[in-house]
């Protein structure tokens, strides 16, 4: 694992395959690291396939520096990974992510299309469900430790105190931002989550979706997926002018079983993810014909 230094912010990062593959980015969802199960796995399949992979812990997972900035959490890694590609030398890439790291490569690739040859996404999160999850999971448990104990009780929250953990570096850069702009930060990006008309995903207007011209494949949700729904990917991949519709390479419940498996101890829910190789790699391949459409 190496380090590098984006904008005042330490990130963690690992590249792997030939130097002459094509380049592609893989962003995980939630708030995990690169190390999160199915991942590796996805990567080991594309170098296998000659390509070269950058993994990374975007700001706030894994051992990355904590960051607090900008109008929502995604708009902010979007900025990173934007730099991030350009620092490596692996831009223009094939920026592709599921569930959150969909929502961080959509933003990448609307906001910074130099660095983008293709964007692919898949378990992209929408509708009232799944943004006000989302919500009580990454925004409501920080503003409810800061309204208790402030800025110590958010050092004593799970995820923070393993980033701590991990990156000692973090204890100081939550306490410099303090318990009122911690505060003032997560209200913003409270509002992302908040299901809004004309915002088909988390803090993002329908308007600027429309304006992505990087040629993109949308691996569409599943039938009875209430975390990332069907219609969510329909409705995405309707606004982003000649973008692919691709049917999923997993099972049509692949996301249910994999939350049963999870709670089970016997896997993990990102573990379909490996099979989206085969998308990425026609992606890569040929970035104006991605992936076996649907009508």
């Amino acid at each position: 694992m190496a380090t590098i230094e984006i904008n005042s912010t330490r990130i963690s990062y690992e590249i792997s395959g030939p130097d002459g593959g094509v380049p592609i980015v893989l962003t995980p969802g939630g708030r995990f690291g690169m190390d999160v199960p199915g991942l590796r796995v996805l990567a080991e399949r594309l170098t296998a396939n000659g390509m070269r992979v950058l993994l990374w812990d975007r700001p706030n997972c894994g051992a990355s520096d904590v960051l607090f900035c900008g109008p929502s959490e995604s708009h902010m890694r979007a900025e990173i990974l934007a730099a991030l590609l350009r620092e490596l030398d692996m831009a223009p890439a094939v920026v592709a992510g599921g569930s959150g790291g969909a929502r961080d490569s959509i933003i990448t690739a609307m906001r910074h299309p130099d660095v983008a040859r293709s964007l692919v996404v898949w378990h992209v999160v929408g509708g009232v469900y799944s943004q006000m999850r989302l919500a009580s999971v990454y925004i409501l448990p920080t503003l409810e430790a800061l309204a208790l104990k402030g800025i110590d009780g958010v050092l004593e929250l799970p995820h923070w105190r393993d980033r701590i953990a991990v990156n000692p570096r973090n204890r100081d850069r939550l306490l410099a931002i303090g318990a009122d702009g911690l505060r003032a930060i997560m209200l913003r990006w409270l509002h992302a989550y908040v299901p809004k008309p004309g915002q088909t995903i988390p803090g993002v207007l329908d308007d600027d979706l429309e304006g992505i011209a990087v040629p993109t494949v949308i691996i569409r949700g599943g039938r009875d997926d209430l975390d990332h729904p069907r219609r969510t990917s329909f409705e995405l991949h309707l606004l982003i002018h000649g973008s692919r519709l691709a049917e999923p390479p997993w099972p049509e419940d692949g996301w249910e079983r994999g939350l049963e498996a999870s709670a089970r101890g016997d896997g993990h829910f990102f573990d379909l993810w490996a099979d989206a190789a085969e998308v990425i790699l026609e992606a890569a391949a040929n970035p104006t014909s991605v992936g076996p459409g649907v009508t």
